[in-house]
């Protein structure tokens, strides 16, 4: 599925790279394990190949869909109306996903809900992750450091 040298994302670790893959015996069982480097934790992560698909690890995205993305991050209104317990929910799960323009909308509606009325520790916690999560996919296929990847995020949004 994956070689070496492959530049992939984890949902909620964030992207990463291939190292290596490696045979271990785990409480008796011999399995592949993939072991992805998270240059934004500097953590390694080790994942059973027979369980990559279950685990919503993808490739990266490719620069063109990452420039479209945030575009659209960019010049798109956020639309804060569920109720918290909703919004919250469909963030979550949107975060689970792994899905990078996702990541973009809650990141998007949750600074503009900020800007209306303060977040809650939960609201800001997904934020923050939501947050790294781009920063470290920008940051992997741009080839930038995170504080470039960080400030693409921050431009202003022009109309």
């Amino acid at each position: 599925m994956f070689q070496i040298g492959d530049k992939v994302f984890y949902p909620m670790h964030g992207a990463g790279i291939i190292k290596a893959i490696e045979e271990r015996e785990i409480l008796g069982r011999t399995q592949d394990y993939y072991v992805i480097h998270i240059p934004l934790n500097n953590m390694s992560v080790m994942i059973p190949v027979e369980s990559m698909e279950k685990s919503s690890v993808r490739s990266v995205l490719d620069r063109k869909t990452i420039n479209d993305i945030l575009f659209d991050f960019h010049h798109f209104e956020s639309d804060c109306s569920l109720p918290w317990k909703e919004r919250y929910k469909s963030n979550m799960e949107k975060l689970k996903s792994g899905d990078m323009s996702e990541s973009a909308e809650i990141v998007r509606d949750l600074l503009h809900r900020n800007k209306e009325k303060s977040l809650n520790t939960s609201e800001r916690q997904m934020l923050n992750q939501a947050q790294r999560n781009i920063i470290s996919e920008l940051s992997i296929v741009k080839g930038i450091s995170e504080e470039e990847a960080a400030q693409l995020l921050k431009r202003k949004r022009t109309s």
